[in-house]
């Protein structure tokens, strides 16, 4: 075979690897869609029902949505706690003592001056082809009616043979003095379905910084499988407040296995970040949480200065199968160089 048919036939099997992204944006109905090769991928929505943007479902390509539906779609047998858990979002739970992350309308009306909303204010762009691209514009206003923070985000969807990745880039504008006071509660947020849920879950009362109780039952769901892994080893319940660069939950419902990774970038602040992973199905990435993790450690206390911008980048990884750490090691480098600062 001559190096030209060679060359021809890679490129041929490169470009059936790589899927067609099509974003459409429809603002009248508060939301912007996403799918690959035709089929769902995931949707940008801002409802007026919540208190942030967000992305909601994340399907595989196998057709598997990998987030609960509560409470923007509450499916039979699911938890309904924690009503601001909702499908992937971004936001922290005490920034110049204002919440963003428990906000929700299950808030009582004594309490709403104490937390913070994000406004989507307008979608900047939206870019189909063998990846799609969204730059979204937001506002964090807090309870007393200030505005703290503008946000821009840059989200990238790809799929390459049978995986699919979501690239976040948020750049925050500190219209104030901005302090994201040490807490639990932050930043990228994932609430998983039922099936990835830890069987281990022996549940518990879980208490947020302002004091609020939520009660969350043990798991005592047949199938639930979900166990986290991280790039130092940590596996299961021992995730939970550890760092690392990258962190997988990998579960089986019906004859599949999905794994959910996200990677966390090493220009982000605070790198690497700490893991926010809890076997009833939170799943996140907190970096501006120290001392809460560790009380070894000093209070971080993240000050972005007025007029200041900082940027955080993750990569979300979705596959069909449980990878090996070493290949998922490689993604994280792979992530890194594509996103250079």
């Amino acid at each position: 075979m001559n190096r030209w048919l060679a060359g021809c036939l890679l490129a041929a099997c490169t470009l059936q690897a790589v899927a067609a992204v099509k974003v459409t944006a429809d603002e009248a109905h508060q939301r912007v869609d996403i799918t690959v090769d035709g089929k769902p991928f995931t949707s940008y929505l801002w409802p007026t029902t919540l208190k942030k943007p967000v992305l909601y479902p994340l399907i595989t390509s196998d057709g598997i949505d990998v987030v609960r539906g509560f409470p923007l779609a509450p499916r039979p047998g699911e938890r309904v706690d924690h009503p601001h858990h909702a499908g992937i979002w971004f936001n922290y739970g005490n920034v110049n003592n204002f919440d963003f992350w428990n906000n929700s309308d299950a808030i009582k009306p004594a309490d709403r001056e104490k937390m913070g909303t994000i406004h989507q204010q307008k979608i900047l762009s939206t870019k189909s082809g063998d990846r799609g691209e969204l730059v979204a514009e937001s506002v964090w206003t807090a309870g007393n009616g200030q505005d703290l923070l503008e946000q821009k985000t840059r989200y990238i969807f790809s799929q390459h043979n049978d995986e699919r990745t979501v690239d976040l880039i948020v750049t925050l504008h500190a219209l104030d003095r901005v302090v994201f006071n040490d807490d639990k509660e932050g930043l990228l947020g994932i609430r998983v379905a039922r099936w990835l849920e830890s069987p281990n879950e022996k549940g518990g009362t879980f208490t947020d910084a302002s004091g609020r109780t939520t009660e969350v039952q043990a798991s005592n769901l047949p199938g639930a499988s979900g166990v986290y892994l991280t790039s130092e080893g940590r596996q299961g319940d021992q995730a939970w407040g550890t760092r690392g660069r990258w962190c997988a939950l990998t579960g089986k419902t019906e004859n599949h296995t999905v794994t959910i990774a996200i990677f966390d970038h090493p220009g982000n602040p605070n790198y690497p970040t700490y893991w926010h992973a809890r076997g009833y199905g939170l799943f996140a990435a907190n970096p501006l949480g120290q001392h809460i993790f560790d009380p070894k450690a000093q209070p971080l206390n993240f000050t972005i200065e007025k007029d200041q911008n900082v940027t955080f980048t993750y990569r979300i990884l979705l596959m069909d199968r449980a990878p090996k750490p070493g290949e998922l090691n490689h993604d994280a480098d792979a992530f890194s160089a594509a996103h250079p600062r």
